[in-house]
């Protein structure tokens, strides 16, 4: 009875021009009344607006300086991966006048490019067998692009499998297959994932990830070894 009572007075408000009125002028009358209260709640929702905006500019500013500060560091990498050139510390480092990857991860560890300099430090510490320092920096890194990311997966096994602890490498691997399948990155990540299983004597488990590459990407380059190395594995082999 008083949930009909209530709804019929509402139905009143909302079909009485006069009755809305008062409510508009009562509203009126306690915000004349209550000026301190109306400007305070003004106030903090401008600084939380201008605050989110601000924050958004400083941070696009800050990962626009970035990536011009990483573009050498890219060239220095990139040297070295097209000729085998000894620029990776350089990369690492900076030359004196540019900012190296370390630096700038950690100048700008909170943007999209600093974020990408520690996987590039990371990709450089592995390769030098420094395996405990890459993966600290790669498990800083995460990206929307889900290419790299699971790249940076990759590598973070890479590491776990070069100190022995196959494990950690298999799971690691195993995210790297399963972010964003496709056919050109995940049949190798699913070979390292085969292969750590290996290590583990897990065989059967090695075994599900070969029948699984040899299912899924039948046309890759990799699906002739899974089988080979599927059926050294098998039983009855």
């Amino acid at each position: 009875m008083a949930k009909q009572q209530e709804e019929k007075k509402s139905e009143d408000l909302l079909q009485s021009s006069e009755a809305l009125q008062e409510k508009v002028m009562g509203v009126e009358h306690w915000i004349e009344n209550n000026p301190k209260i109306v400007l305070g709640v003004v106030g903090v929702l401008v600084l939380v607006v201008g605050g989110f905006f601000g924050y958004r500019y400083y941070t696009d500013q800050q990962n626009d300086e970035a990536q011009k500060q990483m573009f050498q560091a890219i060239r220095y990498f990139e040297q070295h991966i097209d000729s085998g050139s000894d620029s990776l510390e350089i990369a690492l480092k900076g030359d004196g006048n540019n900012m190296g990857f370390i630096e700038i991860a950690e100048d700008y560890g909170n943007t999209q490019a600093g974020k990408l300099a520690n996987f590039y430090a990371g990709a450089i510490f592995l390769k030098q067998g420094k395996y405990n320092v890459a993966r600290l920096y790669l498990e800083d890194f995460s990206s929307s692009d889900l290419l790299v990311q699971a790249r940076a997966y990759s590598l973070t096994g890479d590491c776990y499998m070069e100190e022995g602890d196959f494990a950690k490498a298999a799971n690691l691997y195993n995210k790297a297959a399963n972010h964003q399948p496709n056919k050109f990155f995940t049949p190798g990540y699913l070979m390292k994932e085969a292969l750590a299983y290996e290590k583990l004597n897990q065989n059967e488990k090695a075994i599900q990830v070969y029948q699984k590459l040899v299912d899924t990407y039948w046309d890759s380059s990799e699906a002739a070894n899974a089988k080979k190395y599927k059926a050294r594995l098998e039983p009855n082999s």
